[in-house]
C-alpha cells in the first residue's frame, strides 16, 4: 500500500509517498480503508523536528493523527459485524499505560490498523470528511467553550479565527450568546470569520491590532482570549484582556506556546490556562466529546470548513499551504 513517510526531519519536501507493508489487524484492532487523513499544523512542526519532548518521534515515521474511512477487517476479539462501518478514529502508536493511540503517527496512508475501542461511527447524514474535520478540533473547541465560560454578552477574542479549532470556537461562542472578535491575517480570513458570526474582526499582522480589539469592546477589553496562535501574537493578545478575564493558550503555530507574565496575571485577577489545563466536556463515555461535536454538526449547530483537499501523493503541498497560512479551516489528504 502507499503511505507518506518522513525519513529525516526537514521541510515539506521530506514528505514522500512510498510503498510500505500493509498493517495487520491484531487482537482488539480493526483495519480501516482510509477515505481521508487529517492534516494538522502540529504535523508540520513535528516534521521539522519541533516538540520532541512532547512527541518522541524518530524517523522514519508516517505522520498523521486521524482518519475517516471504512472498516474492512477485524482482528481477534472484535465483532466481525464492524466490517463496513464508516468511522473516524485516531491513529498512532499505542500509549503503554492506557493503550490509546498517541499522535502524530500513522494517518497518511491508504490503510491503518487501529484499536476497535477508539472507533467513532459517523452519524447518518454527515459526510465522513466533515466528521474527520471535527475529530481533533471539535473536542478542543468544546474544551475552550467549557473552560472559557462563554455566555451572553461576554466578549471573546479568538486568535486564528479562520483555523480549524478557531472557526468552531467562533460558532460555539456565538451560539452561547457571546460577542466575538475574530483575529486573523488578511481580508479573506477576516471575511470568513465574520461569516461564522464574529461581530468584529482585526488583522493581527497590522500594528495596533490590540488597541482595535479594545476599541471594539468599548475600551474595557475582552473577557476571554482563545489563543490558537501562540508565540508573540498570543502574548500581545494578553493586553486585550479585561481585569478578571481568562486567557486560554492552546496553539503553537508561532513555533511555541505563549508565555504570559504570571505576576501581572495574578495582579489583574486573570486566569491563565494552557493546552493541558483545559477542562474537558467528556461525560464519562469513551470519545464522548467526539460524539458530542459530531451530533452538533449533524444537527447543523456547527459547520466545519474543509478548505483544502489534496491527494496523498501531494502531502508536501498540504504542509506548505498550512505553513504559509493559505488555508481557511481544515486540510485533508485523500488516498
Amino acid at each position: 500500500m502507499r503511505a507518506v513517510r518522513v525519513d529525516g526531519f526537514g521541510g515539506p519536501e521530506v514528505l514522500v509517498a512510498r510503498e510500505v507493508p500493509e498493517p495487520e489487524a491484531g487482537p482488539g484492532q480493526v483495519l480501516v480503508e482510509v477515505a481521508a487523513a487529517n492534516v494538522m499544523y502540529l504535523d508540520t512542526l513535528v516534521r521539522g523536528g519541533w516538540g520532541l519532548d512532547y512527541f518522541p518521534v524518530e524517523p522514519p515515521y508516517v505522520p498523521g493523527a486521524g482518519v475517516a474511512g471504512t472498516v474492512v477487517r477485524t482482528g481477534e476479539g472484535v465483532d466481525p459485524a464492524r466490517v463496513g462501518a464508516v468511522v473516524v478514529t485516531d491513529t498512532g502508536r499505542a500509549d503503554p499505560e492506557g493503550g490509546v493511540p498517541v499522535p502524530p503517527f500513522g494517518g497518511y496512508a491508504q490503510r491503518v490498523a487501529v484499536p476497535a475501542s477508539g472507533l467513532v461511527d459517523v452519524p447518518e447524514g454527515l459526510d465522513p470528511k466533515q466528521a474527520l474535520a471535527l475529530l481533533h478540533d471539535g473536542p478542543t473547541a468544546l474544551s475552550l467553550r467549557h473552560s472559557g465560560g462563554f455566555g451572553p454578552g461576554r466578549w471573546v477574542l479568538v486568535l486564528a479565527a479562520a483555523g480549524g479549532a478557531g472557526s468552531l470556537a467562533v460558532q460555539l461562542a456565538r451560539a452561547a450568546g457571546a460577542r466575538v472578535v475574530g483575529a486573523a491575517h488578511g481580508p479573506e480570513k477576516l471575511a470568513f470569520a465574520r461569516g461564522l458570526g464574529a461581530e468584529a474582526t482585526v488583522d493581527y499582522s497590522v500594528p495596533g491590532w490590540v488597541e482595535r480589539v479594545r476599541e471594539a469592546t468599548g475600551g474595557r477589553g475582552v473577557d476571554v482570549v482563545l489563543d490558537g496562535s501562540g508565540g508573540d501574537l498570543g502574548e500581545a493578545a494578553f493586553g486585550a484582556l479585561a481585569d478578571g478575564g481568562r486567557f486560554l493558550g492552546y496553539g503553537s503555530a508561532g513555533g511555541r506556546f505563549s508565555q504570559v507574565d504570571a505576576e501581572e496575571a495574578e495582579r489583574r485577577g486573570i486566569t491563565v490556562l494552557g493546552l493541558f489545563d483545559l477542562e474537558s466536556e467528556e461525560d464519562g463515555e469513551p470519545n464522548g466529546a467526539v460524539h458530542q461535536i459530531l451530533e452538533l454538526a449533524r444537527s447543523g449547530q456547527v459547520a466545519p470548513h474543509v478548505g483544502l483537499t489534496v491527494p496523498l501523493e501531494r502531502a508536501e503541498e498540504a504542509h506548505r499551504a498550512l505553513e504559509e497560512r493559505r488555508v481557511l479551516g481544515k486540510v485533508l489528504l485523500v488516498p
